[in-house]
């Protein structure tokens, strides 16, 4: 009996997680785009009966709480590999543009449900951590002269992450399209008042080293 059973059960579990994977995927999209989306269109939108969306989320609450956790966790897994010892805050704060960029989708998405279902003080709290490091790496560009110092620090994080949030959008919904990042966290670093063209240098670098990094790890070690 135990040798009939679990051959059954196993596509069982693999069809649940592919499942789950479809509703978020789908969730993620609808939410973006009409944030009063019901589950019934989300539903549609990931090809699967309504009751198979409410075993994997009772409510729509439940689905916009697992939303969120996704994207606190991607933000948090994105912004440790920013860190370089000895790193400039030019470098820290080109790599930590760039690790934003690559987790845009998610960022955005806890920006909006934030806006219109969770309310700032849980925003404000899920992203603290990645506001206070941006925060320090500005201020300490500010006192060597890097990044213009017109605002205090904090403002100055907070018009930086408005504008990737505007640019990430408009990757996803026009014709522009900056895959790596590299036109981003240019005009980031410029908006934070680094010359357009040491800007343009220092996020080509990073860039480089990031790839070198991939394709010959021990290579970016030495």
């Amino acid at each position: 009996m135990h040798t009939t059973d679990a051959p059954r059960r196993t596509p069982q579990r693999s069809d649940a997680r592919s499942n789950r994977r479809r509703i978020l995927a789908a969730a993620r999209q609808k939410l973006r785009d009409d944030p009063d989306a019901s589950l019934d269109s989300i539903a549609l939108a990931a090809g699967i009966a309504r009751r198979t969306l409410y075993g994997h989320f009772s409510n729509r609450q439940a689905l916009i709480a697992e939303l969120t956790q996704e994207a606190a966790r991607a933000l948090r897994q994105a912004f440790p590999a920013t860190r370089v010892p000895d790193a400039d805050p030019l470098e820290t704060m080109t790599r930590m543009a760039l690790a934003a960029w690559a987790v845009g989708d998610q960022y955005r998405m806890l920006i909006s449900l934030g806006r219109h279902h969770l309310g700032e003080e849980t925003i404000r709290a899920t992203l603290a951590p990645a506001r206070e490091e941006a925060v320090a790496a500005i201020r300490r560009g500010q006192d060597e002269g890097v990044f213009a110092h017109h605002v205090p620090a904090p403002i100055l994080a907070q018009a930086l992450e408005a504008l990737m949030l505007a640019l990430a959008e408009e990757n996803t919904t026009s014709a522009w399209a900056d895959p790596a990042g590299e036109a981003a966290a240019t005009a980031f670093l410029v908006a934070a008042g680094v010359a357009p063209q040491t800007a343009s240098r220092r996020v080509r670098a990073v860039l480089h080293d990031q790839l070198v990094s991939v394709l010959q790890p021990d290579a970016a070690m030495t």
